[in-house]
């Protein structure tokens, strides 16, 4: 049951904590974030409280258990194991199982392919023989990955039958790889629910995006894509969350290619950088939605305001600052990081593009 006044815990002090912090402000509640750098972080800034300790330090943990209500996490990196041990204590999202099926690009594509939704073809790869005979397998290009860790096309390189097999395993440092077929997509689309605790799911619009040197660059809302697309992404979307017995938000990333194949990429559990656009756009924005799952509210409607457009600002573009804040209709949002760094995501814009209401 929702009562003012509770505090969530946000295991992450980055930006996305930072928006879970604001969210939850505008709902009256307070927040306590915990991460091996919560002081003078984005997230740290802003909350009420903080606590600095490691995600293994189960004496800090049990103290920061015993001051909150509920927990939800701002990145699936958190170990799995650190949400079992807060779950004995308060509601805690995503949960042990979402977490641990997000951290290892094995698991989560096998889930996916055990659900009948369709993925990319894949390959364990522990060393570079098993390298070699998947490239032979597969017979085109591939694009091989560390099962673990890696984001915004960082732990990743793309692979053609004649390249060094062996030099190309040994630079990513790991015993533990997946191959993935490379796919020719024509879009790049996610997904988006919310699930509480008693199972009630709400999804939001797709979202199109467009990446840059493997970094989210910008995000289009609701994404213009045939409705069987649309549907069989959120019917996906909405069967992983059940499957791992969810709390809180999942977004789904897919590939879509020129036959309107959907094709499943990877999960997070947690608020996704390309449904910021929600924050204006949307009945309920995306951080608003995960504060009232693990709080006890019931979700909020995801009506989208028109259509929308969020592009990421990175170091680069701080220098354009005081354009944007003088662009009309464009709304500026900034995470509070001391220092630029180019491709270091230090905010975003939301843009209406449509005034035209979409249900």
């Amino acid at each position: 049951m929702f009562t003012p006044h509770k505090t969530i815990g946000i295991l992450g002090s980055g930006q996305l904590g930072r928006m879970i912090v604001i969210a939850a402000s505008q709902l009256g509640l307070r927040t306590h974030v915990y991460a091996p750098d919560a002081n003078n972080s984005p997230a740290g800034d802003i909350a009420h409280e903080r606590t600095e300790a490691s995600y293994d330090n189960h004496t800090a943990l049990a103290l920061f258990a015993s001051n909150v209500d509920a927990v939800t996490s701002e990145f699936e990196n958190v170990p799995a194991n650190t949400m079992t041990f807060l779950a004995q204590h308060c509601v805690a999202s995503p949960g042990q199982a979402a977490l641990h099926t997000a951290q290892h690009r094995i698991r989560e594509k096998s889930l996916a392919r055990d659900l009948g939704i369709k993925t990319p073809r894949f390959w364990h790869i522990t060393d570079s023989t098993d390298l070699t005979m998947a490239m032979t397998e597969l017979g085109g290009d591939g694009i091989l990955k560390t099962c673990q860790l890696g984001y915004d096309g960082k732990g990743q390189v793309r692979l053609s039958e004649n390249d060094d097999l062996a030099a190309a395993f040994n630079s990513l440092q790991t015993n533990d790889a997946i191959l993935e077929e490379m796919i020719p997509f024509h879009a790049e689309a996610s997904f988006l629910v919310a699930r509480t605790i008693d199972g009630s799911l709400s999804l939001f619009p797709a979202s199109l995006n467009e990446h840059k040197n493997g970094i989210l660059a910008r995000s289009f809302a609701p994404a213009t894509l045939p409705d069987a697309v649309i549907n069989e992404g959120k019917a996906a979307v909405s069967a992983l969350a059940e499957a791992l017995d969810l709390v809180g938000l999942l977004a789904l990333e897919t590939f879509v290619t020129e036959d309107s194949q959907l094709l499943f990429n990877e999960i997070a559990p947690r608020p996704h950088n390309s449904f910021h656009w929600s924050i204006e756009g949307c009945e309920t924005s995306q951080f608003t939605q995960l504060i009232r799952a693990v709080a006890g509210l019931p979700l909020g409607g995801t009506n989208c305001y028109g259509t929308w457009q969020m592009d990421n600002l990175f170091g680069e573009d701080m220098g354009g600052l005081e354009a944007l804040a003088n662009k009309a209709g464009l709304h500026l949002h900034l995470y509070g990081k001391a220092e630029a760094k180019t491709g270091r995501k230090m905010g975003h814009t939301n843009q209406q593009i449509s005034k035209k209401a979409i249900t």
